[in-house]
């Protein structure tokens, strides 16, 4: 832990819980560290049935913690977004394993969602009941207590539909009340991660002003 730095960020890449995204792994901590954070990347288990990665993130929060960061955030894209709001949001963690703050970009949300069954077959298996998918559904499982939330997805996100995941979840988060910040963009399909030649690049700085305020209240 950077002795001047606000905190540590978590990356957790993309790749529907069947492999890890390498845009969206080491090229983002080094972004972020760019930023005065201390960032690493988690390479957490893919092909591994639920609670099994969300069990590696919370013990990498709690782990975070125990060696002295001020503050602790994820930040995940498509199913790593999945895995961060799911470890804001999960109602069984301890104090510890709960982060202060998640980023998701074009995140995975439900998994009652028909849309990117990858994902959802992956973690849960393609005969996970309802009531599991519903318990692994973050819209279902945000409440006023949930850290705050930066998130950012674009209407032409094919693999993603915004309606089936990103709309849901921020009507969740403002109907429980929980701080956040919401960013829609025009351009840009599913794994956009830090291209620069797309107006959607504009999440990159908006993040950053982001992230400079939390670290200033905390």
């Amino acid at each position: 832990m950077t002795d001047d730095a606000p905190g540590t960020i978590l990356v957790l890449p993309g790749g529907a819980y069947q492999h890890l995204s390498d845009k969206e792994a080491e090229p983002v901590a080094e972004w972020i560290r760019s930023l005065g954070w201390d960032a690493r990347v988690v390479r957490y288990p893919t092909r591994a049935r639920h609670p099994e990665p969300l069990d590696v993130v919370r013990a990498e929060v709690a782990t975070e913690r125990a060696a002295g960061a001020r503050l602790v955030g994820v930040l995940g894209f498509s199913a790593g977004g999945h895995l961060a709001g799911h470890a804001a949001f999960a109602p069984d963690s301890t104090p510890e394993q709960r982060p202060d703050l998640a980023v998701l970009c074009y995140p995975v949300v439900s998994m009652l969602s028909s849309t990117h069954e990858g994902s959802r077959h992956n973690l849960l298996g393609a005969d996970a009941t309802d009531d599991l998918r519903a318990a692994t559904s973050l819209e279902r499982l945000v409440t006023p207590d949930a850290p705050p939330v930066f998130l950012w997805h674009t209407v032409v996100d094919e693999a993603v539909l915004i309606h089936e995941h990103a709309y849901p979840l921020a009507t969740a988060l403002a109907g429980a009340g929980v701080p956040h910040e919401v960013h829609v963009f025009t351009e840009g399909e599913h794994g956009v991660a830090m291209r620069d030649d797309i107006p959607a690049r504009q999440w990159m700085p908006l993040c950053a002003a982001w992230l400079a305020g939390l670290a200033a209240g905390s």
